[in-house]
């Protein structure tokens, strides 16, 4: 059963918002902005509407396959319940960044991540997107607030008292969040980055 929720999480992630979105109005994504398959593009090319609806959608896959992982999570079982909820939200991160059903081309995985959080903790998943949130709108930079939850997020879950295999696989995920942003962060480091508009 782990194995199904694993692999329901990965297809989860793979159903990529910003793509659909952009097929609603017409638009590739891929082809427009900065080619990225992501809320912050989409409300670049498409505008705040379509970039919530992404948005949205991203965070409810993370949510939806931490579900998968407690339905099929035997029951009582405590640590390994929390772990395969956390594994199979750390696969549909995997699955938004190299999504099967668009070519393994995905976005960067926060919202995704968020929505992990969310079923290990509602009050960290708030407090997070809080900070994501203002951050840019004073920046106008998305990736400074991606980045920075990424470093707020585990000492976050450690006050809030999460398991620890939740601990670990959100880490991983934070690792591969990282790992996706590391264009942006060296565009920040050379002095630039791609901006967000009237976030």
């Amino acid at each position: 059963m782990s194995v199904f929720a694993l692999a329901a999480g990965y297809l989860l992630g793979s159903v990529d918002f910003a793509v659909l979105v952009g097929k609603l109005k017409g638009v590739d994504i891929y082809s427009v902005g900065s080619g990225n398959p992501g809320t912050s593009n989409v409300l670049r090319t498409m505008g705040k509407g379509a970039a919530v609806a992404v948005l949205a959608g991203d965070l409810l896959k993370g949510l939806a396959a931490g579900l998968v992982g407690f339905l099929v999570a035997p029951a009582g079982t405590g640590l390994l319940s929390s772990g395969l909820i956390a594994a199979a939200g750390f696969m549909a991160v995997v699955g938004h960044c190299y999504p099967l059903f668009h070519r393994f081309k995905g976005g960067k995985g926060i919202a995704t991540g968020l929505g992990v959080i969310i079923w290990a903790s509602p009050l960290a998943a708030l407090v997070l997107l809080s900070v994501w949130g203002v951050l840019v709108k004073l920046t106008k930079v998305a990736a400074i607030g991606s980045l920075a939850v990424v470093i707020v997020a585990i000492p976050l879950l450690v006050a809030l008292g999460v398991d620890w295999p939740i601990l670990v696989w959100v880490g991983a995920a934070l690792v591969l969040i990282v790992w996706r942003h590391r264009g942006n962060i060296a565009r920040m480091l050379s002095g630039g980055d791609a901006k967000v508009v009237e976030v």
